[in-house]
Parts: structure tokens; C-alpha cells; sequence
């Protein structure tokens, strides 16, 4: 079955022989070695990237070990799973790329499971970013007792692993094709092609300005994020984990628990083309006992989802045209199996903007830190960027119906 995957993704892979100006793409001045790891350490959640090299020719039996232990597993641990649909084929670095994540707050697990399955041997390197980076710097050295440890800014190895994913992953980018937004549509987007906004949605959210490849700057951000829904989740309804909560956020349903523009008005609010449907107070209809009586976990749940999706649309609209951009593309672990937001991203954008700016997704959605930080070790020779284009085909649908944005969006 992995054979069958990595054989299937080699064969999408994109050709990356040739640019707009015929010069070749060029491998690493220097070659991985045969093991390596990017570490993404975020205040929920951590992410991990693993390279496992094509060539095998004396693979000593503690690196053996390790891929057979990494690639016979897809959950690790209580809270680490492997993205095994995510894993693909990098020719350009001779080998291919698998991603895992875990919750931060089971850091100390991790590392017992690296030490005690003896997963890194003293002459291994951990590249590694984002706060908790610096947090369990001194636990992590002093616990493994590799090689190196090495941090790498947040902000340039998110912007380094999203536009090497762009060039080497195929089908990465893609949005979803109205009126229904149940269709995902193939977008090609390069470095070259700025400017455009990437809102990163991690604990808080993070609204970078990208012109190119390292050309970026923050413009913004709220502190209102998927650490908030998570947060928001657990005190409403009780729920442990992430996933939990998104399990009951989809079941539910947020009309039950917001005040719409219907509630006030009646119907439509037609003088500023506002439907009944849309959000005019969220959690509003909680102010009335027998409401609270009727809202189920679930409702709360969602409700919770869509407060914080419609506060990130709001604010990536209004960045969007302070900055007069036509691109936002959304990342993060946030949005991973998270339809309903992805939907709801797509409707608002569309619709505030009267389809002038497009909200765009990545299939790595919260994995770029992690790549990015990996790639920063590496002595990179310059490879030249495809030229601007944009192409559309339709590959693979989600299932979930969009939410409304709220009337403040």
C-alpha cells in the first residue's frame, strides 16, 4: 500500500526540468542526508516533516529502523497521526517527504518516543521553528543529545515551505468554485505571481503581504484563532480534543445559537442586499433562557467555528483591499478536514467583494513552517520560479454546505 502511494504520487509529480526561460532546475548544492527532520512547534499543535531519500545503497541499520518504524505507523503515540494522503515525491531533493503532527502538550511525549524506540542517534540534527522551538530548546537538546538543534525564523520558513511546496508538489493550490463551493478547482499560483495575502491560521492568525519569494512583511493578525475555537469548544461543551470538536461542530447547527438579520428584521434586509440568513449577532439568540435550553453541544460547537471563521473573513477582506489584492490564500492546521470554514472563507470573499478577491487554499495547509525550516538548513542553489499563470481543472469535491458570513464581514 505505501509502495502503491509513493508510485501513484511520482507520477503526478509536476516537471520541474524546464521554467519560462528553459533554465533547469537544480538540485541542492549539497544532498540530504539520509535522515532528516523539520520540526514546526506551535503553541496547539506541532508539526513534523521526515525525509526518507530514494537511494538506499548503504542505509545503515539505524536509519533502517527508523523509516520502518515511521512508515508502518499512521498514529503515534495518543495524539500523533501521519497526513499519509499528503506524503509525496520530491525529485529535487532525491526522495520524498512524509508529514506527521501531535499536540504541543504532548512535547515530552514525543521525545520519549524518539528516545526509547531510539528513533535519532547523537549524530542526527533537528531543524526546527515557531515559539515552542525556543521554549523546549533546552529539554530537547538535553533529552536526545543530537548532533545540532537548529531554530529558524516562524515567519521566513513558513514563506520558504509554502513556495518550495508551490514548485515541487502537485495540485497544491486550489479554491473552491461557487455558488455551491462544493468543488475544488486546481490553481497555479508562483512566487512570481505576488502580490497576494497568506492568513495563517494557527492558535492566533498571522496576515502576511507576500510580493515574492522573500520578499514578505506582516501586516496584521488577530489574536482570535484556532487556539480561540478550540478554547471556546472546551468550555462550552466539554470536549478534549480538536478533532472532537470539529466532529461536533459539523453536526450542528449555528442558526440555532446566533441571531440572524431574519431575527431583527423579518426577513432579507434588502436596502444593503443582506440575507436573512446572515450573522447579526453571534451567540445573540444565548441571551434568552428557553434558546439556551434548545442549543445542543453541537450547536454551540458550530456556532464557536463560525464566530471565529467569520472574524479571520472579515479581517482578510478588509487587509485584502486596504493592500488592493485579488489573492488570499489561507493555511494552516485549521483548516485541515475543516470544510465548513473553507466554505465559509470562500463564500465571504466572493461575496464582500463582489468576486474581486479570490480565497485560495494549499493541500499542506499546516505544514509549511516545518518544510521550510527543513529547506533553511540546506545550502540552496537558485532555481528560477515558472512565470505568472493561472489554469483551472476540477480534481476532488468536499462535502459540507457553506456557512453565511455575518453581517459585519
Amino acid at each position: 500500500m505505501e509502495q502503491k502511494q509513493q508510485e501513484q504520487n511520482k507520477q503526478s509529480e509536476p516537471d520541474l526540468r524546464n521554467s519560462a526561460n528553459d533554465t533547469p532546475w537544480k538540485r541542492f548544492a549539497h544532498p540530504l542526508p539520509s535522515l532528516c527532520f523539520g520540526l514546526d512547534i506551535g503553541g496547539s499543535l506541532s508539526k513534523l516533516v521526515y525525509f526518507q531519500p530514494d537511494d538506499k545503497g548503504g542505509e545503515e541499520e539505524q536509519h533502517k529502523k527508523v523509516m520502518d518504524y515511521l512508515l508502518s505507523n499512521n498514529q503515534y503515540g495518543e495524539t500523533g497521526l501521519r497526513d499519509t494522503c499528503l506524503d509525496y515525491h520530491c525529485p529535487l531533493l532525491g526522495g520524498s517527504l512524509h508529514f506527521v503532527k501531535f499536540q504541543t502538550r504532548r512535547i515530552e511525549n514525543f521525545i520519549r518516543i524518539l528516545h526509547d524506540n531510539k528513533l535519532i542517534c547523537s549524530r542526527e540534527s533537528i531543524f526546527a521553528t515557531g515559539g515552542g522551538a525556543h521554549k523546549y530548546e533546552k529539554l530537547i537538546a538535553s533529552e536526545l543529545k543530537i548532533a545540532s538543534y537548529t531554530i529558524h525564523d516562524e515567519m521566513k520558513s513558513l514563506m520558504k515551505g509554502i513556495h518550495f511546496i508551490f514548485n515541487t508538489a502537485p495540485n497544491e493550490c486550489y479554491s473552491l468554485a461557487s455558488p455551491d463551493y462544493e468543488t475544488r478547482v486546481s490553481y497555479q499560483i508562483h512566487a512570481s505571481n505576488g502580490p497576494y495575502l497568506v492568513v495563517n491560521i494557527g492558535s492566533g492568525v498571522s496576515i502576511l503581504r507576500v510580493d515574492g519569494e522573500d520578499n514578505f512583511t506582516r501586516v496584521g493578525g488577530t489574536s482570535v484563532g484556532g487556539g480561540t475555537f478550540f478554547g471556546l469548544c472546551s468550555v462550552l461543551t466539554g470536549c478534549q480534543s480538536y478533532s472532537e470538536g470539529m466532529k461536533l461542530a459539523a453536526q450542528g447547527n449555528n442558526y440555532n445559537v446566533d441571531m440572524l438579520v431574519s431575527d431583527i428584521y423579518g426577513g432579507d434586509y434588502k436596502q444593503f442586499n443582506l440575507p436573512g440568513t446572515a450573522i447579526a449577532s453571534s451567540f445573540g439568540k444565548m441571551i434568552r433562557p428557553e434558546s439556551r435550553q434548545q442549543a445542543s453541544k453541537a450547536d454551540l460547537a458550530r456556532s464557536a467555528l463560525v464566530t471565529v471563521t467569520n472574524n479571520i473573513g472579515s479581517i482578510a477582506h478588509l487587509h485584502a483591499r486596504l493592500e488592493k489584492i485579488d489573492k488570499v490564500i489561507f493555511v494552516g492546521n485549521f483548516l485541515t478536514g475543516n470544510q465548513i470554514s473553507q466554505k465559509a472563507l470562500s463564500y465571504a470573499m466572493d461575496f464582500w467583494s463582489k468576486n474581486n478577491i479570490k480565497a485560495l487554499f494549499l493541500q499542506h495547509e499546516g505544514y509549511f513552517g516545518c518544510v521550510g525550516s527543513l529547506i533553511s538548513s540546506l545550502n540552496e542553489v537558485s532555481s528560477p520560479l515558472s512565470s505568472p499563470s493561472t489554469s483551472s481543472s476540477t480534481i476532488s469535491p468536499p462535502s459540507t454546505s457553506p456557512s453565511v458570513p455575518s453581517s459585519s464581514t
